[in-house]
């Protein structure tokens, strides 16, 4: 049964789909929440606190996915190419749920921190996976896994933007830039 803050958490997410989040409000939330105006006050401070508790759920989500895909596969380089993939294809779907994770925060918080380690601590230890099966060529996991993470946040930007598509700019999508990543990194 969902509690109240899960309502909060859900109008919030809807109105951030909408309108991104300049378009979140407290008030806003509230009223789709079918809650009166002070309620999303009682369990968050302010809109910044919310939108952080947002991005930290969305967060687990994403890395509930990661562990999914990685258990459902024998073969670490088809299941990070599936991570992958996927990805960029929640980003594409959800633009602004992921400008707001991967956007710039003003203040610290600490649920959001630790969301974000756990995501990011998979994903390295999912390069490493690739390593120890010298599916890739050696190297340092953590800077590979920001090389990935800049592709693809850069590649889904830019195919958001109109800068990227496979029959136009780039010639390219962002799910072939990872292929092609990839590829250039394989230890043949």
């Amino acid at each position: 049964m969902a509690t109240t803050r899960d309502s909060i958490l859900a109008a919030a997410t809807e109105l951030l789909d909408l309108s991104g989040p300049d378009g979140v409000t407290l008030r806003g939330v509230a009223q789709i929440a079918g809650l009166s105006h002070n309620a999303p006050y009682k369990h968050f401070q302010d809109k910044e606190a919310l939108l952080a508790a947002v991005a930290a759920q969305e967060l687990r989500a994403r890395t509930a996915v990661m562990i999914a895909v990685s258990a459902a596969s024998n073969d670490p380089l088809s299941a990070f190419q599936q991570m992958a993939h996927d990805h960029v294809r929640w980003g594409l779907k959800y633009p602004n749920r992921f400008g707001l994770i991967f956007g710039r925060w003003e203040r610290y918080d600490e649920d959001l921190a630790q969301a974000a380690n756990e995501t990011l601590r998979l994903f390295v230890e999912s390069i490493a996976a690739l390593r120890k099966n010298d599916q890739i060529r050696p190297g340092d996991d953590q800077r590979t896994a920001a090389m990935f993470m800049a592709l693809m946040h850069g590649s889904i930007n830019m195919a958001l933007s109109g800068h990227l598509s496979e029959d136009g700019k780039g010639r390219s999508d962002p799910h072939g830039l990872i292929d092609d990543l990839i590829e250039m990194l394989r230890s043949n």
